[in-house]
C-alpha cells in the first residue's frame, strides 16, 4: 500500500476503477467476505424502474442532490426562502447555496431509526435524511451558522467554530425521547470545518469574512469557457476538506477522508460524503451561469440505501449468513468492499434501468437513476422487508459518514 500516492486516491476515476477491480474479483469468487449473483440484477432493475415510474411518471428527474430534501409535499422550502431573499448578485446567492449545501451535507450522517424533527413553521414532521435537511436549514435560516447578524443566510467559519453540540442538539431537537445518532461527532465535524476555512485562506477567503461559500469563487476562477467538470468540483472538496475528517487515514501526511485500507486489496477509496455534496453544487453552479460537465463522470453514492438495494434484492449476499447480526465500524474490511461493490453495481444496474425506461443515457445520467431511483428503491425494499426500515447492515455512526 505504501506505494500508493495520496493523488491517486483522490478522485473519482479512483473510485471508480477500485470499484470495478473488486467487482471483477467478486464475479470470480475471490471476495472474502461476499458473494455476488448478477442474475439478480435484472430483477433489481424491474424494481428500480417501477420505483422511478411511480415517483416520477413523466420521467422528469432531477439530479440526486441535497436540494431534493427540502422539498415536502411539492413545496420547496429554501427555494421560497431563497427567492424572498434580496440578493447583490447571482454570486452572492450562489456563495449561501454553497455554504448552505456543505453544512447540510456534512450533518447528514446517519440519524438512526428514532430521531424526528418537527418543523414549528410548516407542521412537517421528517426523520433520516429529510429530517436532517430541514433541521440543518431552519438552523441556517434563522442564522445558527452566521457571524453576521444583518445575514442571515451565509456560514462562517466563526459561528461555526463556536457550535457545540448542546447547541446542535437544542436545534436538532434532541432529546432522550428523541437521539440523534452521533450527536457529537457532528459538532466535531463543524469546528474542524472551521478550523480548515479558516487556515485555508487561498480556498475559503472572502472580503468579510471566510466561509465555506468561498469555494464558489475558486470554481468560478477555475472554469474555462464558462464550464466545469463535475470531477473537478469533487477534485477540489476533497483537497479543500480532506482534513476535517476525525479518525480517517491518512498517507504521507495526506488525509485521505473516506478512504479506507483493507488488508489484501489495497487502499479503497469511496468518497461518499464529498460526491453527494459535489452533485449538491451542480445546480447552485449552473444558477450562477457555469455549465457543469461530465456529470457521469461522478460515481454512485456508497451509502447504506444504495448498498443495501443490492442486499435485500439478492444481488450481494455475506458469505457468512450470521454477519448480517453483527455491528460494525466504518473501516471495516466487510463494510469497505460492500460500499465500494456497491458504486460498481451503480454503473451496472443504471443501463439496465434507462432500458426499461426508454430513456438514453445522455438524457438519463446516472444523478437521475440515483434520485429516481436506486436511493428510494433502498428505502422502499428496506420497509418490505424490516418494520423499522433499517438498513441489512448494522453499523456504529459516528455521525460523519453514513
Amino acid at each position: 500500500m505504501t506505494a500508493v500516492a495520496p493523488t491517486d486516491l483522490l478522485s473519482a476515476s479512483a473510485v471508480r476503477a477500485k470499484a470495478d477491480e473488486l467487482l471483477a474479483r467478486a464475479e470470480a469468487g475471490e471476495l472474502k467476505h461476499w458473494r455476488l449473483d448478477l442474475s439478480a440484477l435484472a430483477p433489481c432493475a424491474d424494481y428500480v424502474a417501477a420505483i422511478i415510474r411511480k415517483r416520477y411518471p413523466t420521467l422528469d428527474v432531477p439530479f440526486h442532490a441535497r436540494w431534493r430534501h427540502f422539498v415536502f409535499s411539492g413545496k420547496d422550502i429554501w427555494a421560497e426562502i431563497r427567492d424572498a431573499a434580496a440578493w447583490p448578485d447571482a454570486h452572492a446567492r450562489a456563495r449561501a447555496e454553497f455554504d448552505l449545501a456543505i453544512t447540510s451535507v456534512l450533518l447528514d450522517a446517519g440519524a438512526g431509526g428514532a430521531w424526528r424533527y418537527a418543523d414549528s413553521v410548516s407542521g412537517v414532521i421528517a426523520s433520516r435524511s429529510e429530517g436532517l435537511a430541514l433541521a440543518s436549514l431552519r438552523l441556517f435560516e434563522w442564522g445558527g451558522f452566521s457571524a453576521d447578524p444583518s445575514d442571515a443566510l451565509r456560514a462562517d467559519a466563526e459561528a461555526l467554530a463556536r457550535l457545540d453540540a448542546a447547541q446542535l442538539g437544542n436545534a436538532f431537537q434532541v432529546s432522550v425521547r428523541n437521539p440523534l445518532a452521533g450527536l457529537e461527532g457532528r459538532a466535531r465535524l463543524m469546528k474542524r470545518l472551521a478550523a480548515q476555512v479558516d487556515v485555508r485562506s487561498d480556498l475559503f477567503a472572502r472580503a468579510d469574512r471566510p466561509r465555506p461559500g468561498g469555494l464558489h469563487d475558486v470554481l468560478q476562477a477555475r472554469a474555462h469557457d464558462s464550464a466545469v467538470s463535475a470531477p473537478a468540483i469533487l477534485e477540489l472538496l476533497l483537497e479543500a476538506f480532506g482534513p476535517i475528517w476525525d479518525n480517517r487515514p491518512a498517507l504521507d501526511g495526506v488525509a485521505l477522508g473516506d478512504c479506507w485500507p483493507v488488508d489484501g486489496l489495497g487502499y479503497v477509496p469511496l468518497h461518499k460524503l464529498s460526491q453527494w455534496l459535489a452533485y449538491s453544487l451542480i445546480e447552485p453552479l449552473e444558477r450562477a451561469g457555469l455549465r457543469v460537465t461530465n456529470v457521469d463522470g461522478l460515481t454512485g453514492l456508497a451509502e447504506y440505501r444504495n448498498g443495501g438495494l443490492f442486499v435485500d434484492a439478492g444481488v450481494l449476499a455475506p458469505r457468512d449468513e450470521s454477519a448480517l447480526m453483527r455491528t460494525y465500524d466504518v473501516g471495516d474490511g466487510f463494510v469497505v468492499i460492500w460500499r465500494s461493490l456497491t458504486i460498481a453495481l451503480l454503473d451496472r444496474i443504471a443501463p439496465l434501468v434507462r432500458e426499461r425506461l426508454g430513456v438514453p443515457a445522455e438524457d438519463f445520467p446516472l444523478a437521475r437513476v440515483l434520485e429516481g431511483g436506486t436511493w428510494a428503491a433502498g428505502r422502499a425494499i428496506a420497509r418490505e422487508k424490516r418494520a423499522d426500515g433499517s438498513p441489512p447492515l448494522l453499523i456504529h455512526s459516528d455521525g460523519t459518514v453514513f
